[in-house]
């Protein structure tokens, strides 16, 4: 056998040989062809130092996996220890890792980006501008729209946009998150809500949320932090559900956003239901895609609880609804780039658990574990090196 291999070898050799001999201009022209070709394969596939100038491309086919990992009350306590033992525990890397900075800390979180750009994640950063105590359901407090838009806190928003211009590195912001829920004091309820506005054709309280977004978005450009990717970041259902109060009244425009995000929980308390992924993402996705033809969407914040049912109870089961949600982000939604799991747990005024986690049970965890083990869901960033301007 292996004779025959080195005959058909030598064989084509002397073929090629013969051909060499006799035509050494195309030859050449072969040689420099496949030069060229090599050369730019090496740009877009070789090696990228994620320390140099780069930017995280969105992938042509599948979907960056990411998490929320419980980092503590103010969603903020990040360490390589917590991110290892999740991804220990899922059995995969986090390309994408979520944490908050709200506005009552008045600072701009370096050290947990640095922990997540060096672990090879990308930061998601949600900046909210909430007060302490950090409480839903009680309306605006020192950080208002209107004291926003006034200029009062302008000062913050420029040592913020320069903190990010010096860590230099990719990330995703996400201002006013689920403006269009109630349980936020950055919502439209609390700022004219559905008065319309003659002149700008809109309801007070999405457009006095459109002018603070791009108020904050222009000065943090302005400090040249050209590293931030924004992100847009809608519930997926608009609480109260009304016309004025739906995720586009509050779109800010293209020049504003580079990612569209919603936030899709099932069953979060006992007395509720868990509809299944299909009636929880349909609708929504389609009003995103509405926004914007081609804009990348992310699941930003996906999660369900686990209850104990009685036997013939109606409604979808955690795991099932976690094997749905995997499977379905990368089939049913083509322009889904990128899912965020709401790992966390809390406990309810009557004493009762809000267990949210992915190993709330042996099932569920195995359920995600099979998800996220398709290939389809990236683990690592695609990076691409851009010039230094």
């Amino acid at each position: 056998m292996m004779k025959s291999v080195v005959r058909l070898i030598l064989r084509h050799f002397s073929v090629l040989h013969s051909f060499v001999i006799r035509h050494p201009s195309f030859v050449i022209f072969f040689i420099t062809c496949c030069g060229l070709v090599s050369c730019e394969k090496a740009t877009t596939s070789s090696h990228i130092d994620p320390n140099g100038p780069v930017e995280v491309v969105i992938p042509k086919h599948g979907a960056y996996t990411g998490a929320f990992m419980d980092f503590g009350d103010e969603e903020d306590d990040v360490s390589l220890e917590t991110i290892e033992d999740f991804e220990r525990m899922v059995g995969k890397h986090q390309a994408i890792i979520a944490s908050s900075s709200y506005w009552g800390e008045q600072s701009f979180p370096t050290d947990n980006l640095n922990v997540i750009w060096r672990h090879g994640s990308l930061p998601l950063v949600f900046w909210s501008p909430w007060d302490k105590p950090y409480e839903q359901n009680r309306g605006p407090d020192r950080f208002s729209l209107f004291e926003i838009i006034s200029g009062k806190w302008d000062a913050y928003i420029d040592k913020w946009g320069d903190a990010a211009r010096k860590f230099g590195h990719p990330m995703i912001v996400a201002f006013g998150v689920e403006m269009n829920g109630d349980w936020f004091p950055w919502s439209g309820i609390y700022y004219g809500g559905d008065e319309w506005v003659e002149e700008r054709k809109n309801w007070a309280g999405p457009e006095n949320f459109k002018a603070v977004y791009r108020h904050v978005v222009d000065r943090v450009r302005a400090r040249g932090a050209s590293n931030i990717k924004w992100m847009f970041h809608a519930n997926n259902y608009s609480y109260p559900l009304d016309t004025w109060n739906f995720a586009p009244a509050y779109y800010p425009g293209p020049d504003y956003a580079d990612w569209l995000g919603l936030s899709v929980y099932g069953q979060q308390f006992k007395d509720e239901p868990n509809p299944d992924i299909c009636s929880l993402v349909d609708w929504p996705y389609q009003e995103m895609c509405g926004l914007d033809p081609k804009k990348p969407i992310m699941i930003a914040e996906w999660a369900t609880g686990e209850f104990p049912y009685a036997v013939n109870e109606p409604g979808i089961r955690k795991p099932e609804w976690i094997r749905q949600g995997l499977e379905l982000f990368r089939t049913r939604y083509p322009r889904i780039k990128g899912a965020i799991y709401w790992h966390e747990r809390w406990q309810n005024p009557d004493q009762s658990y809000s267990n949210l986690r992915v190993n709330s049970s042996v099932e569920s965890l195995q359920a995600y574990r099979d998800g996220i083990a398709n290939p389809d869901w990236l683990d690592n960033l695609i990076l691409r090196a851009i010039s230094k301007k």
